[in-house]
């Protein structure tokens, strides 16, 4: 298990710990007067998309529509696809092929 979000709202990281999929759990700690929490699961592609987490929501539509791309479509699945392979460098996990 691995650190995928952290929340300062505990109603909120309650929920996107229900959407995990695997083994996961939440950890507080005091900061100071705030609390936060911390939302450790199984980093996979599924989880951070129920999480809402790097556009995934986005990427499928604009796949879906990749035979008629204007540029602005390009540009939008190039600043997707470099994050998405920073997070998949960072949690040691690939980027599917068809994503790219």
């Amino acid at each position: 298990m691995k650190l995928l979000n952290t929340y300062e709202d505990r109603d909120e990281a309650e929920e996107a710990k229900q959407k995990l999929t695997g083994e996961c759990r939440l950890a507080s700690e005091r900061d100071s007067n705030v609390v936060i929490y911390n939302l450790f699961g199984i980093p996979s592609w599924g989880n951070f998309y129920r999480l809402g987490m790097y556009n995934l929501n986005l990427l499928k539509p604009l796949l879906d529509r990749r035979s008629s791309w204007e540029a602005a479509d390009q540009t939008r699945h190039a600043e997707i696809l470099a994050t998405l392979q920073t997070v998949a460098k960072n949690y040691s996990i690939e980027v599917p092929a068809h994503w790219l």
